[in-house]
């Protein structure tokens, strides 16, 4: 959420970078409702301290025996417009906030203005594609014909868009969950954390989740309850309304859970395979930190999620995202996109973002520095490390052998106990 007074403060800047994104806002509603909430205020502050000197009087008027009755009639008029405006201001505020909540975050300045994703920048590129001389296949085929992967029998259990892994795919699943955590806690310093994978309404807010994109969230029915599409909402969350001390920053911490979302408006769209489903498995970052180190935990961020396709040895490109692509609650984000063969393109594997203070101010998450009396607002980041399902199928795509066979990386052959190849299952 933007910070209302550096709305009013710089409302050009504001206006600018809302542009920037492509959105057409229009702030006068929220200016006048906020000159309202000023006049209310004012009048409500003139009301009681006029209330005041009306209680002293009346307790004046009977320790001297007089007769009290005009002022004590006088005093409850009073109370009462009291009430009335409070019952306004309350109104207006909440109208203030439901406008606030609805704004997305102001692109960084070093965001490159596009309409959509083919206007992302490219930042580099790491590793060369595999050169195949036999035909190459798709992950969902070289998954159905070795018997590890049953996107049919899923569909008869739960419908389109929803896994099955059988034996070795069951496995190398599980395998990367914990490769991808032992590296981001052993190595990167993270701190695992295994958090609810539902939560409630106040904690999708947090995190920018609600009320804008309520349509792609699976609600429990006839219950104000979610199940998560990432685990950056509870983790974000899990000091929501606290004060931290500064010299505990940065808090690391990376989680392994099943996502769901409902993927609305994405019909049509990677329909086979892997890539766009209802259900996953991801391994997830999650960073909370002081508003001078964000930007370098970003980055410090980035490179930990390459690490993992770096050990894989899977090819990838990194891009910035453009205005047109950059998500609601981000600042800035940086997309890593896994080489899949059997698509021949590049397909997102991790998002890693900066969100400044927006879900901080949101979830109210602030930090207070020493010899100082007034808290801060935390900065927040987040990025995969990595979407397990995707890299799952980018392991197939590239490590497939012209025998139908698929080479476990090596890095993961211990995590496989010992297996160094996925034959024929069915």
């Amino acid at each position: 959420m933007l910070d209302l007074k550096y709305i009013k403060n710089d409302l050009e800047t504001v206006q600018k970078g809302m542009e920037k994104r492509g959105a057409s806002i229009d702030f006068s509603v929220l200016l006048k409702n906020e000159e309202k909430r000023k006049t209310l205020l004012l009048e409500i502050e003139k009301l009681r301290h006029q209330r005041n000197v009306v209680s002293d009087d009346i307790a004046k008027m009977k320790r001297a025996g007089q007769d009290a009755h005009s002022s004590i009639n006088k005093m409850r008029s009073v109370s009462d417009t009291i009430k009335g405006l409070d019952k306004d201001l309350a109104e207006v505020e909440t109208a203030i906030h439901s406008f606030l909540i609805t704004l997305p975050n102001l692109p960084h300045k070093d965001v490159p203005k596009g309409k959509n994703d083919t206007e992302n920048r490219l930042e580099k590129t790491h590793g060369t594609p595999r050169q195949f001389d036999f035909p190459v296949q798709d992950h969902a085929d070289i998954g159905e014909a070795l018997g590890i992967l049953d996107l049919g029998r899923a569909a008869k259990l739960a419908g389109a868009r929803f896994p099955l892994y059988l034996g070795s795919g069951a496995r190398l699943e599980r395998a990367l969950i914990n490769f991808m955590l032992d590296i981001h806690t052993l190595e990167h310093g993270y701190k695992e954390t295994l958090p609810p994978f539902i939560v409630n309404r106040t904690t999708m807010t947090g995190t920018g989740q609600l009320p804008k994109f309520e349509e792609d969230l699976f609600k429990l029915e006839g219950l104000d309850y979610y199940l998560i599409p990432t685990s950056e909402v509870p983790v974000t969350n899990i000091y929501a309304g606290e004060i931290l001390a500064e010299k505990d920053l940065p808090f690391k911490f990376t989680a392994y859970t099943p996502c769901f979302r409902s993927e609305a408006g994405s019909y049509g769209r990677d329909t086979k395979g892997l890539i766009r489903q209802h259900q996953f498995n991801k391994v997830e970052m999650v960073k909370i930190t002081t508003p001078e180190s964000s930007f370098d935990e970003l980055e410090s961020l980035l490179a930990n999620a390459e690490t993992i396709l770096q050990r894989l040895e899977l090819p990838y490109q990194i891009l910035t995202l453009c205005t047109g692509d950059l998500g609601f609650s981000a600042t800035k984000t940086y997309d890593i996109e896994v080489w899949m063969p059997g698509q021949n393109r590049y397909r997102e594997i991790s998002s890693c973002s900066n969100c400044l203070d927006f879900q901080a101010r949101r979830a109210n998450i602030r930090f207070k520095r020493e010899n100082t009396k007034k808290p801060e607002f935390c900065h927040t980041l987040n990025g995969s490390g990595l979407a397990v399902g995707r890299t799952f199928a980018a392991i197939l795509e590239n490590y497939q052998q012209s025998d139908g066979t698929v080479k476990i990386p090596e890095v993961l052959v211990p995590y496989m106990g010992g297996q160094k190849t996925i034959e024929n299952e069915t």
